[in-house]
């Protein structure tokens, strides 16, 4: 079958050979001998003839010295006991000749050795052998010049699978790429997901890997990381670990296995949680021979523990008897003492040599048998056959190879063995086989109870990551929320409270409507507890943005409901007592209204505008990873959700700018208005505390809760309390003086009619009297006299008869009404509520007795004309002046104004009658000596 001299030149791989023999020492005459002697080989009609022997080229390393000698020589009884089997059987009409040439592992002597038998041997049909990877890859790539098929039982090497390269190249050994649909198979049955390799840096483990790659991507699994390394595998061990990989396929040999588990071992990545997958065709008790670690073997022991080893399975364990007649354990024994008696080791490929000489009788035997039926067709009976028509044939008929062998069923996929896969585990220092997969039937089949993991379930291919919530403890929002419905029933008593005795003097002089804001700010504040509270667990993911919306429109508006009445109330009091002219002032409750609208219009277009340009979004924020506190081996990733937008700091920082202004400025109110003590408006002390209470607790918690935003317990439970203090505080400051005061002196309202005003005295204060006091110098030693009369007049005043009420009242609802009093009067009324101290001395109560005798009272409405060009010094304390104010202008500034700051009643008896005979007439101790200053 060898090519003619003029084919030989022609062919490419041919010319090479001969230029390397050539440089071995060969002659080109010697060419010319090896061209001779071939012409005369086995003729074409070789088919023909029964008994034949039919020769085969044997290509393995056989000296001792050459790497992978080991393999060939536990090969030879393997090879001879299969074909004296198939000459026992006597169903092939030939014989199997072999002759071994020793390639020696080299590329350049297994040239030499496939040249030899070309040119010197017989003319051969097939060749069969091929062990060692790089000399087996020459030869194959050639043989289709020759029109020749090589059938290896040992080359498992993935580069040989390229049919375009190797098209005439068949193994009976699956290659190594051949356990990967075995390892991916094995992947799926556990249902992992997620992988990580680590392969040796060799061309062997590169091309295995690659080949894995795509089998996995094709199933889906995802491929964690992709790690390669040299001689020190530590590194690429330990990103591994950094990646989460939990999930490990090994592809390097048993010198570097044990510098990889030392290294899993250092790094604790064995056990439980990891599963490792490498390769299992290392030798026996590797471990030991190849431990050139720094870890005990006890070490190497406890990383290596439950790892799974893949590699092909070398007999079939089924107990079927073959193509040969015999089971597989029944030619193993066999094969033991073939190779007993002559004294050679067992390979691990013997099984696949022995299947290997089967295949090519039985292609012979079907090529035999179709040249016979093609020359009996022939009609002219002169049917001649070439070589590259035979090698055809042989090609075609090993892709049909079909039968059941010892080590399984033989089979041919584009040239690739379709074997079966083992799976073993390595067990308390042994390896176990635990199952195997059929590649011609795709299926896995794993031993029962034989798989031992380290755990109590087989490990997960990734840190399972389980999302906890970060929410609001059930029984602190429980309390919390029981505290707010009894701040929230309070409300709703002092509010009670407050409608029902909204006629009564006490109520009414607080200003009842405005204190029904407060109670509604209060309670609306309350409300938002039950908010924010609520969080994921309780509403779905869209019900808990509308919550964000709504908690934060409920809060700033009771807020400033609250406030905003608290702060107008406080700004009155302001208002009224530090007026320095002392003009009437008069500030009615819908002006009051009118302040806490416009804070609540102000709030109302900040929300609006926040909620179209940049609505609040649910946000979820995710922490760093913990473990599972009952020791499961998953991982717990804490998560938060929070309500923000893109523009959080701005929007916030409007509202903070804005409550914090009003907040700065009520406490300056109140600071202002500390030291007043008023009966008429007996909440504006306990207003300023709430106001101090509300801007201090709202700074503090503001602080507090950005600070803790990550822990929505401690958060959830600073608002709370913030809120429920202000407002709690805020009512019982308002509402529990008034409640304790009707319930244990009703009547105190009507009975207590002084007016109480303390003020420390102050540089302003100083400098109001100082001007007020340069004013009235020339005349301190009258009014030093006149201080006692004054206060007895004003006791004597509150007796005025009842019909003056009306008028009164109509005067001071409108105090236009009145412009004689307005225009001319005002100074008179100033000049006598400018007085210091009053005094209860018996001279000025003489003085006054000696003015009001000497002149009558003077009418209303006349001026005598001779006081005209007089100072105004002596104009001012005539005596017909100091009758004309007496009698005129404090009766009307009783009816006018100390009704409404808890004075007299405005229901007294007539200014002529005595002030002992007024039932209400009491003498104002030198305790309660005032200085009007704003009234």
């Amino acid at each position: 079958m060898a090519p003619s001299r003029r084919d030989c030149r022609c062919d490419m791989i041919f010319l090479s050979g001969c230029l390397l023999l050539s440089v071995l020492g060969f002659h080109p005459a010697l060419a010319k001998v090896c061209n001779d002697y071939t012409r005369h080989g086995l003729d074409n009609n070789w088919y023909t003839r029964d008994g034949e022997k039919l020769p085969i080229m044997v290509l393995m390393p056989m000296n001792e010295s050459a790497l992978m000698s080991s393999i060939s020589q536990g090969i030879e009884p393997a090879v001879q006991l299969a074909i004296q089997h198939i000459r026992e059987s006597r169903q092939y009409s030939f014989s199997l000749i072999t002759k071994i040439y020793d390639t020696e592992c080299d590329n350049a002597k297994g040239l030499r050795a496939f040249f030899d038998a070309i040119c010197y041997g017989p003319k051969h049909l097939m060749i069969f052998g091929g062990v060692c990877p790089s000399v087996t890859s020459i030869i194959a790539e050639s043989l289709e010049g020759w029109n020749l098929v090589q059938l290896s039982f040992a080359a498992t090497t993935p580069v040989l699978a390229d049919r375009k390269k190797y098209p005439n190249f068949f193994r009976t050994v699956p290659s190594d790429n051949a356990v990967n649909p075995a390892v991916v198979k094995f992947l799926n049955y556990y249902n992992w997901s997620r992988v990580g390799t680590l392969t040796q840096d060799v061309q062997r483990f590169s091309e295995v890997r690659n080949d894995l790659t795509n089998e996995l991507e094709k199933a889906d699994i995802q491929i964690a990381d992709t790690e390669s390394f040299s001689n020190d595998p530590c590194v690429n061990v330990k990103k591994l670990k950094d990646n989460d990989v939990r999930i490990i396929i090994g592809q390097f040999d048993e010198n570097l296995a044990a510098k990889v588990f030392c290294c899993a071992y250092n790094l604790n990545m064995y056990g439980s949680k990891y599963q490792w997958i490498i390769p299992g065709w290392y030798q026996g008790n590797w471990w030991e021979q190849a431990n050139s670690t720094n870890c005990t073997t006890k070490k190497l022991l406890t990383a290596m523990e439950g790892y799974i080893s893949v590699d092909f399975e070398p007999l079939s364990a089924k107990q079927i008897k073959g193509i040969s007649g015999r089971t597989p354990q029944e030619y193993e024994r066999e094969y033991k003492r073939e190779r007993e008696q002559k004294g050679v080791e067992a390979s691990k490929f013997h099984g696949f040599a022995y299947d290997g000489i089967w295949v090519i009788a039985k292609t012979l035997t079907r090529v035999m048998e179709l040249l016979r039926h093609k020359e009996r067709h022939d009609m002219y009976h002169n049917f001649t056959v070439d070589d590259r028509e035979v090698g055809r044939m042989v090609l075609d008929v090993m892709n049909e190879t079909n039968f059941f062998g010892v080590t399984g069923q033989v089979m041919f996929r584009n040239g690739e063995r379709m074997g079966t896969i083992k799976f073993t585990q390595f067990q308390e220092g042994q390896e176990v086989k635990v199952g195997e997969y059929n590649a011609i039937a795709d299926v896995l089949d794993l031993i029962n109870n034989t798989i031992r993991f380290q755990g109590v379930e087989p490990p997960k291919d990734r840190t399972f990551v389980r999302l906890q919530r970060r929410q609001i403890n059930v029984p602190l929002y429980s309390i919390l929320s029981t505290i707010t419905i009894l701040g929230m029933l309070m409300g709703g008593a002092f509010l009670f409270f407050n409608i029902k005795n909204r006629n009564h003097r006490l109520i009414k002089m607080s200003s009842p409507y405005m204190n029904n804001l407060i109670i509604l700010g209060g309670m609306l504040s309350y409300a938002s507890i039950f908010l924010f509270g609520l969080d994921g667990s309780f509403v779905s993911d869209k019900e808990f943005e509308t919550l964000c919306t709504v908690r934060t429109w409920i809060l700033i508006v009771g807020y400033t409901t609250a406030f905003g009445a608290m702060f107008a109330k406080t700004w009155r009091v302001h208002a009224i007592f530090k007026n320095v002219k002392m003009k009437k002032k008069i500030i009615k409750d819908q002006k009051l209204f009118i302040i806490v609208g416009g804070m609540l219009l102000i709030d109302l277009c900040i929300l609006i505008c926040w909620q179209i340009v940049d609505p609040l979004k649910r946000t979820v924020e995710e922490y760093s990873l913990e473990a599972d506190p009952q020791g499961r081996d998953i991982a717990i990733r804490p998560f938060l959700e929070h309500c923000e937008n893109t523009h959080m700091t701005i929007w916030l920082g409007i509202v903070y700018a804005y409550k914090g202004l009003l907040m700065l400025f009520g406490c300056f109110l109140a600071w202002e208005t500390r030291n007043v003590s008023i009966p008429a408006l007996n909440d504006s002390k306990y207003i300023g505390m709430s106001v101090y209470n509300v801007g201090i607790m709202c700074i503090i918690g503001a602080a507090v809760s950005f600070l803790t935003r990550d822990q929505p317990n401690v958060q959830f439970c600073i608002v709370a309390l913030v809120i429920i203090f202000c407002s709690t505080i805020t009512l019982c400051l308002v509402f529990v003086p008034k409640f304790v005061t009707m319930r244990t002196n009703p009547d105190a309202a009507t009975q207590n009619r002084r007016l109480k005003f303390t003020q420390n005295q102050k540089k302003e204060d100083s400098k109001t009297s100082t001007s007020v006091t340069s004013v009235n110098q020339a005349n301190t030693s009258r009014l030093d006299g006149l201080q006692s009369d004054n206060h007895r007049l004003r006791m004597r005043i509150t007796e005025l008869d009842k019909e003056l009420e009306e008028v009164t009242m109509q005067l001071q609802d409108t105090p236009e009404k009145t412009p004689y009093i307005k225009q001319n009067h005002y100074q008179d009324v100033n000049n006598i509520l400018s007085i210091r101290n009053f005094t209860d001395g018996k001279d000025g109560d003489k003085s006054l007795k000696n003015h009001l005798e000497q002149k009558p009272q003077a009418q209303w409405g006349s001026m005598d004309p001779s006081r005209i060009s007089r100072g105004p010094l002596e104009d001012i304390n005539s005596p017909e002046h100091i009758q004309r104010r007496l009698s005129l202008q404090l009766p009307i500034l009783h009816h006018a104004y100390l009704p409404s700051i808890g004075g007299v009643d405005a229901s007294c008896s007539s200014p002529t009658s005595s002030p002992a005979s007024s039932p209400h007439h009491r003498h104002m101790p030198p305790s309660y000596r005032v200085m009007v200053s704003g009234l």
